[in-house]
C-alpha cells in the first residue's frame, strides 16, 4: 500500500524498483539486492535510495516489511482473484473481482489510516463555523455524501464540484471555518486551487488522497489517506470512492460523538420530516397497517 501510494513521487529509476516489488513482493522477499537491482535495469544504491524513499531503513527492513505483509495478505484470503477484469472473464468472476477490490480497499484504508489525524480533523470539523467540501466528478459524490452527513446532524456545510463557484466559496472563508478537498490521485487542479484559496484566506483545510505526496498535500493542514487500487476498466475508481467513503463514515460518526445530544435529536427531526413521503411498507413487504385514529 506504501509503495503504490508513494509511486508518483519515486524517480523513473526507483520507479522501475517499485513495478519489481510489486509485481511478485513475494518473490523480491527471496530475492537479493543484486538480483532487485538487475531485474529493475538499475544499480544497488538506487534500490537503497527506493528503501529509504518508502520508509524503510534499507533493503533487509524491505524484505522483511514484504515477508510479513505477504503472510498477512495470504492469511486473509486464499481466493486469487487478483482484480484484473479479462475479456473472457464470465459475469460471476467480474462480480467476485470488483467486490473483492471494494473489500480490500475498505480494509487496507482502514489499516494505513492515521488514527492521530482522523481525531484532528474529528476536532476541526466539529467545532468549525462553517465546513465547504470540494471534489469533481466521481469524488464530488463523496463530497455530497459528506455534506448531506453533516447537515443531517444540524452541521453547516456546502458541497461545491463547479470550479468558479469552488473559489468563489473559498474566497469567503475565514478562521473558525474548515475547507475539505477530496481527490483520489491528488492532483485535480480545480480541488488543488479551492483549498489553496481557502487556505489563504484563513481556513483550516483538509486534504483526502490516495497519494501522500501529490499536490493537493501542499495546501492542506491535514492529509488523510485512502488505500486504492486501479485496476482494469478503471474499476479502481469505483475502489476509491468506496475507500473515500469509509473514510467519510469514520469522520462523520466522529463529529456526531462530539455533539452526541444534539445529533440524535437532529436525525430524529430529519427522519420524522420525511417520514409522511415514504410509502407505508414494512421491510418485508408488507403493508403497515393504517392509523385509525383511536
Amino acid at each position: 500500500m506504501r509503495i503504490r501510494s508513494l509511486l508518483p513521487g519515486l524517480a523513473r529509476a526507483e520507479q522501475r524498483v517499485a513495478k519489481v516489488v510489486l509485481d511478485d513482493p513475494s518473490t523480491v522477499a527471496r530475492r537479493s539486492i543484486t538480483e532487485v537491482a538487475l531485474a529493475a535495469n538499475t544499480s544497488e544504491t538506487t534500490v537503497t535510495r527506493f528503501c529509504k524513499a518508502i520508509g524503510v531503513g534499507g533493503y533487509p527492513q524491505l524484505r522483511i516489511a514484504l515477508a510479513a505483509d505477504t503472510a498477512r495478505t495470504e492469511a486473509r484470503s486464499s481466493r486469487n482473484l487478483g482484480g484484473e477484469i479479462a475479456l473472457n472473464d464470465d459475469l460471476a468472476s467480474v462480480v467476485s473481482k470488483v467486490s473483492y477490490a471494494d473489500a480490500r480497499a475498505v480494509e487496507e484504508t482502514a489499516e494505513q489510516l492515521e488514527v492521530g489525524v482522523l481525531e484532528r480533523v474529528i476536532d476541526l470539523v466539529a467545532n468549525a463555523g462553517r465546513v465547504d467540501v470540494y471534489g469533481v466528478a466521481a469524488s464530488a459524490l463523496v463530497a455530497i455524501d459528506l455534506q448531506q452527513k453533516l447537515h443531517r446532524i444540524g452541521r453547516i456545510s456546502f458541497a461545491w464540484s463547479d470550479t468558479h463557484v469552488m473559489l468563489t466559496s473559498a474566497a469567503v472563508l475565514g478562521e473558525g471555518d474548515v475547507a475539505i478537498g477530496i481527490s483520489h490521485t491528488g492532483a485535480t487542479t480545480d480541488t488543488v486551487e479551492a483549498l489553496r484559496v481557502a487556505r489563504e484566506h484563513g481556513a483550516q483545510t483538509v486534504a483526502l488522497t490516495n497519494f501522500p505526496r501529490s499536490p493537493i498535500t501542499e495546501v492542506a493542514d491535514q492529509v488523510l489517506t485512502t488505500a486504492a487500487r486501479e485496476t482494469t476498466f478503471r474499476s479502481g475508481a469505483t475502489a476509491s470512492r468506496i475507500a473515500q467513503l469509509t473514510v467519510i463514515d469514520c469522520l462523520f460518526i466522529g463529529v456526531a460523538q462530539r455533539h452526541m445530544d444534539e445529533s440524535v435529536n437532529a436525525l430524529d427531526a430529519t427522519r420524522d420530516a420525511v417520514g409522511a413521503h415514504r410509502l407505508g411498507v414494512r421491510p418485508d413487504g408488507r403493508r403497515r397497517p393504517r392509523e385509525t385514529g383511536k
